[in-house]
């Protein structure tokens, strides 16, 4: 297999160690290049080495490592972040549909990235990728989600999805302009994605919705019409904690 070579990029030197370990013992196709314990240490090592990946720490003095987006105009590099437990950081990366590591890095969910890594290398500038998530962090607010779709990537606003209904193992997203998209996820892993504070609620086993895009509710049917003429479900059992949401949305 060619080598992929790679930076490290972490503040703490026992950090560096643990994953230079990691790599050295279990990944032998992976050459770590340099080693870099701040942002700007590692844009004049990128530009030198050119590597395939870079291992970038979240929290760090000075600049965060997601702001090493703002010294390129280009990325030719996969990134694969490493934090500590920042659950904003964490939905930031879920929602952009970009790789982390959680500190202490385990063996498995590193062999994991990797996996993932040699999928997308081929990939020739992934700098809005990179753009959208450090928008999300610095604005303290989500407003996009990057779901996959045969083989690529496609940018959504959240205040266009007016639902997502369950079909089995498979999720259809409504959309404003009443487009749908279905995708090979169940609802549970659109209610475990979907940012709290955007007011998405899942009303019944088959419906997460929009309750921005709700026209009315009809209590008498279990049902509720939204702003695109869709129709979805609410569960009894949901009524009483809907209607409490719904009021004060």
């Amino acid at each position: 297999m060619e080598k992929i070579t790679c930076i490290l990029v972490d503040d703490e030197k026992s950090a560096r160690d643990v994953l230079t370990n990691l790599l050295e013992k279990k990944f032998p196709s992976i050459e770590i290049v340099a080693q870099c314990k701040n942002v700007l240490e590692a844009v004049e090592q990128i530009k030198e080495h050119k590597p395939s990946l870079v291992f970038l720490d979240v929290q760090m003095p000075n600049y965060a490592g997601y702001e090493l987006v703002n010294f390129f105009t280009k990325i030719n590099f996969e990134i694969i972040f490493v934090t500590a437990h920042d659950q904003y950081a964490i939905k930031a990366f879920e929602l952009s549909a970009i790789d982390y590591l959680v500190k202490p890095v385990s063996r498995l969910r590193l062999a994991e990235s990797i996996e993932k890594l040699m999928l997308k290398l081929d990939r020739t500038d992934k700098i809005q990728d990179y753009k959208n998530l450090l928008d999300s962090i610095q604005k303290n607010e989500f407003e996009t989600i990057i779901l996959p779709e045969l083989g690529n990537k496609r940018l959504i606003k959240l205040a266009n999805i007016v639902a997502v209904e369950a079909n089995g193992a498979y999720s259809t997203l409504h959309l404003k302009d009443e487009k749908k998209i279905t995708l090979s996820k169940n609802l549970t892993y659109f209610e475990n994605l979907l940012p709290d504070n955007h007011l998405f609620y899942r009303t019944h086993r088959g419906w997460i919705v929009n309750l921005n895009l709700i026209k009315s509710y009809n209590k008498a049917e279990s049902e509720l019409i939204h702003e695109c003429g869709l129709i979805s479900n609410i569960a009894r059992s949901k009524v009483s904690e809907f209607e409490s949401i719904f009021i004060n949305s």
